[in-house]
Parts: C-alpha cells; structure tokens; sequence
C-alpha cells in the first residue's frame, strides 16, 4: 500500500496557508538558501526558520526522500496570509502503514505564539486527514511541560495515552477512516 502524491499545493484557513515542504526546498534551507521561498512569494517570520526547525530539517528531509513528491503526511510551513510570512510549520511523520496512523507535530515561532495559530493550522490539517480514509489514528506527544500543547490536544479532543519522565502521548481516532 502507497500514498498517493498530494494532489493539492496548499491548504487555506481563515488566517493561514499552508504549503508542504518539498525535498529542495528543506536541503536549500539547511544551506541556510530560501531563494525557493522567495521565488513563491513567501518572506521568513521575524525568526523563521528557528532552531526547532533547524533542528527538525533533517528528519523532514528523510521523510520526504522517502516519497516522489510530497504525499501530506510530511511536513507543511505554516504561513500568514496578510503577510505571507513563514510562521512556522506542523505536519506528519510520515504515514505508518502497519498501525495506519501517522504522528503530528506542530511549532510556531516564539513571536507568533499564543495567538491561536497552532490550533488553526493543526484543524486544518486534521480536517484534511479526515478526508483520508486511510488513516485510523493521529497520534501526538509533547513535553509534560509543555502547557500550551497540553490545552490544544485537549481542546483538540486528543485523548492522553500514556506518559513518562519527559513526555505526554496523545492518541485521536478518526472516526472518517474505512475499515
């Protein structure tokens, strides 16, 4: 069983666009090259790309190598509409075919947050996994410190799972998925 390419460039929100990484773009951006992004129109947040993501590039990139063309079970940049600047970016870990589920996270930089970004660009995405009817489950973790996440999983209807030491897991069925 394979994923099919993405046959959409973007998801659209009230406030938001959202745009999957590709394979260039994310080996540009590790040679610190966004000519990509500005050849779309975009411009980088006031501190985007931040270290997460920095952090994050290299495991989005063997996501993405792993795929043709982006299937939107990687990852997407999280964009503002009025400004279209890069904010930060949610997504997946790829699509587990095993278990058919697939893990989400989400980061906005430290000047946009707590202004309900996360929450729009993760209700979209979820609204687009639900049109996938392969997907049983969306699965989340995020640091037991982590108070902001903790609120918008909950308010997400994300159930808690399990923790330990460091960490809270998450699990959200999907009620849409065939059997």
């Amino acid at each position: 069983m394979t994923t099919q390419t993405l046959q959409i460039d973007r998801l659209v929100s009230k406030r938001l666009i959202l745009i999957p990484f590709t394979l260039q773009i994310c080996k540009n951006l590790v040679n610190n090259d966004c000519s990509d992004l500005y050849k779309m129109g975009l411009k980088k947040g006031k501190s985007w790309p931040d270290s997460d993501v920095i952090e994050t590039l290299p495991k989005i990139i063997n996501n993405l190598s792993k795929v043709e063309s982006p299937t939107g079970f990687e990852s997407w940049m999280i964009i503002k509409k009025d400004t279209l600047e890069i904010i930060g970016d949610a997504g997946f870990k790829g699509f587990n075919y095993e278990e058919e589920n697939i893990d989400i996270g989400y980061g906005i930089i430290k000047e946009e947050r707590r202004k309900g970004y996360a929450e729009e660009a993760v209700t979209e995405l979820l609204q687009w996994v639900h049109s996938r009817e392969i997907v049983k489950e969306i699965t989340a973790r995020c640091l037991i410190d982590n108070i902001s996440s903790i609120n918008l999983l909950k308010k997400l209807n994300f159930i808690e799972t399990k923790k330990d030491d460091v960490m809270f897991y998450w699990s959200l069925q999907n009620k849409f998925c065939k059997e």
